[in-house]
């Protein structure tokens, strides 16, 4: 059973799928930063690629995605060019020096734009890079899946969907804004699975307006019964002041901090007991399944997908607001679709924002992804010193252990994962590493 502490509960921390956060980012660090990047990769370097598709056929009253209407056939032309446009710009950049294994389309919803454009798009990307039989994966919104999207997704070799399912209870459809029939999942599912894609995610909310414990236990049968490979279950995060289509949402009928608790903790017991291996504090896959077989090897990475087994030092992202990530820099394009357009068009790189990562930085990031992946980080000494001194309550509460200077998270202390992570976050934790010669004499 997890520890309930409702005072650590209350207290706001990143997701981090990256270190430094997306808060971080400043306006300093631009497109001159990530041409030297580029410039830096070397040869046969290993490339992961995201493809950022900010427009939806029906917007979700709970989305915090950088998404839009798909009702302006125009726009999603001309963002298509520009998407396009910027791949050949970095690849032609880099030299053919990448090496891509990986290809992730998301959003939005990349099936709002029209099958033959997501071809046309998936097909610059292997002609323009160094491609050879890379993983696929797209994210699509069950409500515009269609046969012909199965056909084209199976002809396009894509080897994993994720369905944004949330879940399968009418009413609470009803109050976030997505209504989709259990059958129309169903549907999507048997449709992929008709075709030979059999690498299918869901992706599941709690803490949503109305959600009983009974609400979610009931879309957790459905979701056994279906068996994707992959199950996210993810915390609401009802921030109306930040999202303003979260307005729409009746926040009185939110569950509380106590409910919270107990349908995560729930989840977790429901999906375990299922057979499905769970992957750090919100993501569970089948025993067969890569990144279960990842978490077994202690080859687990977070990025801005999640938890993942893809292990490429480099991520370059594609469209409005998407962000690339190198060993020493995180870089992210212009939000607004219609400024990354206009800068794509004049031929320039859409990089608007971004941090670099300096020495000591990536430590901290490193020891962030080791707690979140594998629940244990190994600390330098200089680190473990000043570690045990201000994580002090959490061993008194036992949440974690010392392994001489292993960090170890407790089983209990899961719902805490990232505030423990948070104390090595240098803009949020007190932790800071002691000087050498201090950490010898300790």
């Amino acid at each position: 059973m997890w520890s309930y502490h409702p005072d650590l509960l209350a207290k706001p921390v990143p997701r981090y799928t990256s270190y430094p956060t997306a808060v971080e980012f400043a306006e300093d660090v631009g497109a001159a930063d990530f041409v030297r990047a580029l410039d830096a990769v070397e040869s046969a370097t290993p490339v992961s690629l995201y493809a950022h598709i900010p427009f939806c056929e029906n917007i979700c009253w709970y989305c915090g995605c950088n998404t839009g209407a798909a009702n302006r056939k125009q726009r999603l032309t001309d963002y298509l060019a520009a998407l396009r446009a910027e791949i050949a710009l970095v690849a032609k950049r880099l030299g053919g020096r990448a090496r891509v294994r990986r290809i992730a389309f998301g959003g939005g919803s990349p099936n709002a734009i029209a099958p033959v454009d997501f071809v046309r798009l998936l097909d610059t990307m292997l002609t323009v890079f160094d491609v050879t039989r890379p993983d696929v994966s797209v994210e699509i919104d069950p409500r515009g899946f269609t046969a012909e999207w199965a056909l084209v997704l199976a002809a396009s070799n894509v080897t994993r969907v994720s369905l944004g399912v949330q879940t399968f209870a009418p009413h609470i459809q009803k109050a976030i804004g997505r209504i989709q029939p259990l059958a129309e999942i169903e549907a999507a599912v048997a449709a992929l699975r008709l075709r030979g894609i059999e690498a299918i995610n869901f992706d599941l909310m709690y803490g949503l307006p109305n959600q009983s414990l009974a609400d979610l236990d009931e879309t957790l049968d459905e979701t056994i019964r279906l068996a994707p490979s992959r199950v996210a279950l993810f915390g609401y995060a009802h921030l109306p002041s930040m999202i303003p289509r979260q307005r729409r949402i009746d926040d009185s009928n939110l569950p509380g901090h106590a409910l919270r608790f107990e349908q995560a903790q729930h989840g977790h017991a429901r999906l375990t007991a299922a057979g499905y291996i769970p992957i750090g504090f919100d993501h569970f896959a089948r025993a067969d399944d890569p990144l279960a077989i990842a978490a077994r090897e202690g080859r687990v990475n977070r990025n801005f997908q999640g938890f993942t087994e893809d292990d490429a030092p480099v991520l370059l992202g594609f469209g409005a607001s998407a962000i690339s990530k190198f060993p020493g820099l995180i870089v992210q394009n212009e939000k607004r679709a219609g400024v990354y357009r206009d800068r794509i068009g004049e031929g320039q790189l859409a990089t608007a924002r971004g941090v670099a990562v300096d020495a000591q930085e990536g430590e901290r990031a490193a020891i962030i992804r080791d707690l979140l992946c594998r629940g244990r980080a190994n600390l330098a000494h200089r680190w473990a010193v000043p570690a045990r001194a201000s994580l002090a309550d959490f061993e008194a509460q036992q949440l974690i252990d010392w392994d001489g200077d292993d960090l170890v998270l407790r089983d209990r202390a899961l719902p805490y994962a990232r505030l423990v992570a948070a104390q090595f976050d240098s803009h949020r934790g007190p932790i800071k590493p002691c000087d050498r010669d201090a950490a010898t004499a300790a």
